[in-house]
């Protein structure tokens, strides 16, 4: 694009920039003008201050860390405004996700509550639709507070984005969960990690209770292998909760046959064998199946890798040192692979869909002690919440 006066450009830059080198961007470079030197000021203070006198030529600021230690500034063409959303398709998709959650609710329905209804169509449909309510309003209350804790910080940072987008899938869940859609780069890290972590603090400040809740209506009893059927696997969280409420980890097997029990609880986490056939499991309500499924949905989530919350935590924390690391993760979940196969379709996904993470315009920022500390808590989390083996089919 043709550059305006240039030297008028170049004294907006001085009033935050001690500038040593100026680079004219030719037809194959990704910049128009290029500055390197120092920043005079504080970065975030910088870049609104820049983004806005340079708004009125078309321009904006991107900031970058030199090789050299030294600070550069490229000027790009400004981004049109973002368009408005059609909230229609976000009103449709939860209408249509809510239906699906309440039709997978049904299925968790306790056979008790149909009792004397069964040969009446009407008062069955309406037994089983009431039966799936505490299902799809606790998970879908989940989700909410997840999705809504992403939407409400970029407005808080006055980053547009569009309301969440739900997706209907009538399988175990009833859904595939939600997302929100950036419609503006994060102008930096900080606001990149505020957004990527307010989605599972909510969701887990909702999930918690509804699991204890949940289980606190459940009842344990033995496991038989003539029954069929699943078991929900066990995070670190999950199996505390398990014990808070019935005072013993579950599911508990009939014998540790010749491991020691720390041995057993190991080898079972990570890879649901030997089935507990014999022992004891707690039989869990819709409420709590909805609580579960709000842990797994923070798991997923948090895993550090690209696009996912997760990774926008490790991107802030690690930058570009992160590309390392996600070959391994892959290689662990591909193995875990053999015990769950869904994690080779999230190795597919996460192949194609999550190599990079967001990133802002600003990249001289970064997070404050308090963010830092705050990161190193979110991969705790993301340790506690992890479920190696989200489901044991026997």
């Amino acid at each position: 694009m043709p550059i305006p006066d240039q030297d008028v450009i170049n004294a907006i830059i001085a009033r935050v920039f001690s500038v040593t080198d100026i680079t004219l961007g030719d037809t194959g470079s990704d910049f128009i003008l290029r500055y390197r030197g120092q920043l005079l000021t504080d970065s975030i203070e910088a870049f609104d201050r820049l983004t806005e006198l340079l708004r009125p030529y078309g321009l904006m600021p991107l900031f970058r860390k030199g090789e050299d230690g030294g600070h550069v500034i490229l000027l790009v063409a400004a981004m049109p405004d973002p368009k408005p959303s059609n909230y229609w398709i976000n009103i449709g998709l939860f209408f249509l996700t809510v239906i699906s959650v309440v039709y997978t609710g049904m299925g968790y329905t306790d056979p008790s509550h149909l009792a004397g209804v069964s040969d009446n169509t009407r008062l069955l449909w309406l037994s089983l639709i009431y039966g799936g309510i505490p299902f799809a309003v606790s998970l879908l209350g989940i989700l909410l507070s997840h999705e809504f804790g992403h939407y409400l910080m970029t407005r808080h940072h006055k980053t547009a984005a569009t309301l969440p987008y739900f997706i209907p899938f009538p399988t175990l869940l009833g859904t595939m969960g939600a997302v929100i859609v950036w419609k503006q780069l994060p102008r930096n890290k900080r606001i990149l990690f505020d957004v990527g972590i307010a989605g599972p603090l909510a969701g887990l400040v909702v999930a918690i209770p509804v699991v204890l809740i949940g289980l606190l209506g459940s009842k344990t009893g033995p496991v038989l292998a003539s029954d069929g059927g699943f078991i929900e696997g066990n995070s670190i969280l999950y199996l505390l909760a398990k014990l808070a409420v019935f005072g013993q980890l579950l599911p508990s097997p009939a014998s540790y046959g010749s491991l020691s029990p720390a041995l057993y609880w190991l080898k079972y986490f990570f890879t649901g064998q030997p089935m507990p056939i014999g022992g004891t499991d707690v039989f869990i309500s819709p409420v709590a199946m909805a609580g579960w499924a709000g842990l797994l949905v923070t798991s997923l989530n948090l895993i550090p890798v690209g696009q996912l919350d997760g990774g926008h935590v490790m991107y802030v924390l690690f930058g570009k040192k992160l590309k390392y690391a996600m070959p391994v993760i892959l290689v662990l979940m591909a193995i875990l692979g053999f015990f769950w196969n869904g994690w080779w379709l999230w190795v597919v996904m996460l192949l194609f869909l999550g190599r990079r993470s967001a990133d802002p315009l600003d990249q001289i920022t970064e997070l404050d002690p308090g963010r830092r500390a705050l990161a190193w808590f979110m991969i705790l989390v993301f340790i506690i919440v992890f479920i190696p083996v989200p489901l044991i089919s026997f």
